[in-house]
């Protein structure tokens, strides 16, 4: 795969203080800086139209959030872009560089499912500094891989702050092992898309 042009556009932010931020939309969202925070966003159009979401009778935000990964990991209809191997190392490699050149935040783990992406990051800048440049990029380089236009991301992610280590590392292996209990790869380590590909790791 040729090398990905970067540009500042993208991700233009100045480092923040740390802060927190807490407000609601469909979901409830934290927006914080120098805190880890598990972030999912998926493609535009992955869950079905004729559903609600987050499903109704849930009463918190994380059973919602389960039930709508389970959705998006037995998915076989909507969208599957991200399974194409030069839209999903694009992916990586744009949040590396958010990582190590542009130090946007710490990735502490992530992977790139067929129709959706999980984040486990310590932001150093506010969402809109980090997380809208993030998916207005990967959403532009993945419709110029694919020769199409309009929305590629679903404009609304979830957002879990994480308050303990005994919950970081939960989400770390949940995020993981993702692939695993998806059924696209034997061993975490063995899934290309991943922060735990040995490969990678190595």
């Amino acid at each position: 795969m040729a090398a990905l042009q970067f540009h500042e556009s993208f991700f233009t932010a100045e480092p923040q203080e740390a802060c927190m931020r807490h407000y609601e939309r469909r979901l409830p969202h934290w927006d914080v800086v120098e805190q880890p925070l598990f972030v999912t966003f998926r493609l535009h159009g992955s869950l079905p139209r004729n559903r609600v979401f987050p499903p109704e009778g849930l009463v918190s935000a994380g059973k919602a959030f389960v039930a709508i990964d389970r959705l998006l990991d037995a998915s076989t209809n909507g969208p599957l872009f991200l399974r194409r191997p030069e839209i999903a190392e694009m992916i990586v490699a744009a949040l590396r560089h958010g990582e190590q050149e542009l130090r946007r935040y710490q990735l502490h783990a992530f992977v790139v499912m067929p129709n959706h992406v999980h984040l486990l990051v310590t932001p150093h800048v506010l969402a809109p500094k980090w997380l809208g440049p993030l998916k207005g990029f990967t959403a532009h380089q993945a419709n110029l891989l694919l020769g199409t236009h309009g929305p590629f991301w679903q404009e609304e992610s979830f957002d879990r702050l994480v308050r303990s280590g005994a919950e970081f590392d939960r989400i770390q292996y949940y995020i993981e092992q993702n692939p695993v209990k998806a059924g696209l790869a034997a061993t975490a380590e063995g899934f290309q898309w991943s922060s735990a590909y040995r490969a990678r790791a190595a």
